[in-house]
């Protein structure tokens, strides 16, 4: 059994603003999320992207926003528990407890669902469904860890696409391979990697992975070319996410479709539990990286008020705190 003051479920800009949020208001916390690496749909999908509506930064690539908010966090040494999913939720005393996968207990004082559109899980690549070897990845955490390499990426979307232009320079080669002949990334980027001169073979299916301990390369059958062979050390399987709430849609949480319906304090229809960013729901709401920052302002301080009945909502400035 583990205890905080607030577990805040999921690591996305939100949740991760949440946690500081709460250490300003005196908090402890754990911030879980089913994903290895904080930052949510952001480090799964687009870190490398230029984002323009965040307040105060004229652009700001996704991967410096969530290395920032981890910065802002760090002072009050916030507990990750990355990798995990919240699976059951209990009130004992009136107090939720979370039972996370792998059978660890959180015993806290409130529970703050910040988990964007649900839980996120790759979609497979099913050339790769029986290949026992590692170097296939579905994003890249660390883009010198592909330097030197011959890296295949499968997929036509926007993150096949920012991958390569990223990878573009590190790795030795760089090949997109896609199903079809138009791609659902942005034209702009799209020509950029052109640009480029990165290797990109449409209307084909990669069929068969090769390696034992790890990747050394990919059949790919083209469309009325016939099989070929690509050189590989690692595969990024770009093929999208697919989301859901899990086990959160059996909470007994009142959904509004896909979100959870909150009101105007971010409290859900469970006593001391809280939702915000994407996957709260309310009249009016507006899905950004901004709103949820506000939102995750607005539910800590409110949270802070049901754990101390004591304390005020108000947090005071943060100017005027030594």
């Amino acid at each position: 059994m583990t205890t905080v003051d607030l577990a805040i479920i999921g690591a996305g800009p939100t949740g991760l603003f949440a946690a500081y949020y709460a250490g300003f208001r005196g908090l402890s916390t754990a911030v879980l999320d089913t994903l290895p690496e904080a930052g949510g749909q952001i480090t799964a999908m687009y870190p490398e992207k230029q984002i323009f509506d965040v307040a105060g930064f004229p652009e700001i690539r996704g991967r410096d926003l969530v290395e920032n908010l981890l910065r802002q966090a760090a002072p009050f040494e916030p507990d990750y528990l990355l990798g995990h999913q919240a699976q059951r939720l209990e009130h004992v005393d009136g107090k939720p407890v979370l039972e996370l996968s792998g059978g660890l207990r959180l015993e806290t004082q409130a529970v703050l669902i910040t988990g964007g559109l649900g839980s996120f899980s790759p979609r497979p690549l099913p050339a790769a469904a029986d290949f026992p070897g590692a170097g296939i990845v579905y994003f890249v955490p660390e883009l010198a860890a592909h330097a030197g390499q011959d890296v295949v990426i499968v997929g036509g979307g926007d993150s096949a696409f920012d991958w390569a232009m990223a990878l573009h320079g590190i790795a030795r080669s760089t090949t997109i391979v896609h199903r079809r002949d138009k791609f659902r990334a942005h034209q702009a980027t799209v020509d950029r990697v052109k640009a480029l001169g990165t290797d990109i073979v449409v209307n084909a299916q990669v069929t068969a992975v090769h390696g034992t301990r790890r990747v050394t390369g990919v059949s790919v059958d083209v469309k009325g070319e016939g099989p070929q062979e690509l050189p590989a050390d690692a595969i990024v399987a770009a093929l999208g996410f697919t989301a859901d709430l899990g086990p959160l849609g059996e909470w007994g949480l009142e959904l509004d479709r896909r979100t959870i319906a909150v009101d105007s304090t971010m409290a859900t229809n469970l006593p001391r539990v809280y939702a915000a960013g994407d996957i709260a729901a309310y009249p009016g709401k507006v899905k950004l990286i901004a709103t949820g920052f506000g939102e995750a302002a607005t539910a800590v301080n409110n949270a802070a008020v049901v754990i101390d009945p004591d304390a005020h909502l108000f947090p005071g400035h943060s100017s005027e705190n030594p």
